[in-house]
């Protein structure tokens, strides 16, 4: 399969080439990988690199406190890591009787954090170096300082008023009364001397140890539930991935809690509609079919996916039932836009990193603290700041996803990759909420349908369903293109340039041959890299 190298899009970006890559969303991270794939590591030794720094760099979308998950061909064969934490074994709906939903900040919407087992799990099944040196550089950035990028700073200061009234945020965050600004120098020597800890004890003092008391102290310091037991109980799973075949190619996902099921819904979906080949790249009746089966794929995600020891009622299997997709599939009407509810089948804040080495080893790999810095939760002295995944359960009894103790909640990061016949494509992720499993189907077609390299793939304008018929855009859609997705009953809102990362920024390395050929996004700061 040769790829198209023209770019048709606006970009100030060109794509990548080289035998050993990495793709992130924040230069300094990237070479952070890039070192590590220069010291005689892997691709496995530059993704707990690039994902460390990450945690220092851009401190608006992940931490020390945050989840993970990942993707990795080993050269053989593709492995899937859960790095999600489940709730405090205390927590239960009893506990938010009266609400309407589950809190978005404070420690009632902590889980326990799961990156730093997920770094750790990894290390020990993959790695070439010691834990130590992939540490060094997000150490030294927090010790010593970097010169915080232009997107991460305007993400920092939209949080300051969110988390104002936390003084562990504000003094963690904003010592000085307010954000960094872009080209600012930032340093957190505390978050380095946890990061030192980490590295030292393998984990242990993050879940064990030093640390682990710092958080638990915390927590009961405000009435929160997360106790020594539930750290200690936690795991990174390794999962068997779920797939779904799509003209010839296959996309992976990880099996639930993710919502990596919803972009494999909506590829089955897609699939079965012989009429998407009619129309042109990025025609207003090829988009209007791509729009209805993600409406499709997203309802009955938010329906049916949850830890799937919950998953009594509806597998994931169930879900991905060939004559079921053919069923779903049917309900597109290509002359009108839908607001469609869950089927019923057969019972039965992100950053993310791609990297590839010339042996053929490729990692997709995803962190985050959810909204932004998370629960707004930092536990002193620690520089960790927790993530709010708890906020991803529900209070409806009887749902599959409702709240419990000790259950890990439906999750909106997800990593992706490509196959082809058995043989490894394309390592990519789509950071960005409810825009992940979107984007991961615009990316796919993008790449197996027509061929576009990563950077143009990445490039090109997006659309993001936001509830019922309403449909948003950027603004580089043309005005022919918005008129038409109008007339079939979309309501169409497009975006103000500043709100670009509400669709998500895209990281992608493509396996050609025997190069490498990698995107990354123009709507974050970072930088694909290789040699």
């Amino acid at each position: 399969m040769n790829l198209d190298y023209s770019c048709p899009y606006p970009s100030q970006r060109m794509p990548v080439l080289a035998r050993n890559v990495v793709a992130t969303s924040q230069p300094l991270a990237a070479q952070a990988g890039l070192r590590a794939l220069q010291l005689g590591g892997n691709a496995v030794d530059a993704a707990i690199s690039t994902a460390a720094a990450l945690t220092v760099v851009e401190p608006t979308s992940n931490g020390l406190g945050s989840d993970a998950f990942a993707l990795v061909w080993d050269g053989e064969r593709l492995h899937a890591l859960n790095g999600s934490g489940r709730s405090p074994m205390a927590m239960g709906p009893e506990r938010f009787a009266g609400s309407d939903a589950m809190p978005r900040e404070g420690w009632d919407s902590v889980t326990v954090p799961g990156a730093v087992s997920a770094w750790v799990a990894l290390h020990e099944r993959f790695a070439a170096l010691p834990l130590e040196t992939l540490l060094e550089p997000a150490v030294r950035y927090a010790e010593q300082g970097f010169a915080v990028s232009p997107v991460i700073a305007h993400a920092w200061e939209r949080s300051r008023a969110r988390f104002a009234r936390r003084p562990d945020w504000s003094s963690a965050f904003t010592p000085h009364g307010r954000a960094p600004r872009p080209g600012e120098t930032w340093r957190f020597p505390e978050q380095a001397r946890s990061l030192e800890l980490i590295a030292r004890t393998r984990g242990e003092a993050f879940y064990r140890g030093q640390l682990a008391d710092a958080m638990v102290s915390h927590a009961r310091d405000e009435g929160g539930l997360l106790e020594h037991a539930d750290l200690d109980a936690h795991r990174a799973d390794w999962v068997e991935p779920l797939a779904a075949d799509y003209h010839g190619h296959e996309l992976h996902e990880l099996p639930p809690n993710g919502q990596g099921l919803a972009a494999l819904i909506a590829l089955g979906i897609l699939r079965h509609r012989a009429d998407l080949a009619d129309h042109a790249l990025d025609s207003a009746p090829w988009l209007h079919l791509q729009i209805e089966a993600i409406k499709l794929a997203l309802a009955d995600a938010e329906r049916w996916v949850a830890d799937p020891t919950f998953m009594l009622e509806v597998s994931p299997e169930a879900l991905l039932d060939d004559g079921y997709l053919a069923e779903r599939a049917a309900l597109i009407d290509p002359r009108s836009a839908g607001d469609p509810g869950h089927g019923r089948p057969q019972r039965g804040g992100t950053v993310y990193l791609s990297c590839a080495d010339e042996s053929g080893r490729m990692v997709s790999f995803i962190q985050s603290n959810y909204v932004g810095f998370g629960s707004g939760v930092v536990v002193p002295g620690t520089g960790i700041a927790m993530q709010n995944r708890g906020s991803g359960f529900v209070l409806e009894p009887g749902h599959p996803n409702r709240v419990a103790g000790g259950k890990r909640p439906f999750h909106t990061i997800i990593p992706a990759f490509l196959s082809e016949a058995g043989v490894p494509r394309c390592s990519f992720g789509v950071m960005g909420g409810p825009m992940q499993a979107q984007g991961h189907v615009q990316m796919t077609l993008r790449l197996v349908d027509h061929r576009q390299n990563p950077q143009s793939a990445s490039d090109a304008p997006r659309w993001r369903v936001a509830g019922g018929r309403r449909l948003a855009l950027e603004p580089s859609v043309p005005a022919a293109t918005l008129q038409a997705l109008a007339s079939l009953g979309h309501d169409v809102q497009v975006t103000a340039p500043d709100e670009s990362f509400s669709f998500g920024g895209a990281q992608l390395i493509w396996r050609e041959d025997d190069v490498y050929v990698a995107g990354s996004d123009h709507r974050k700061d970072g930088q694909a890299v290789g040699y």
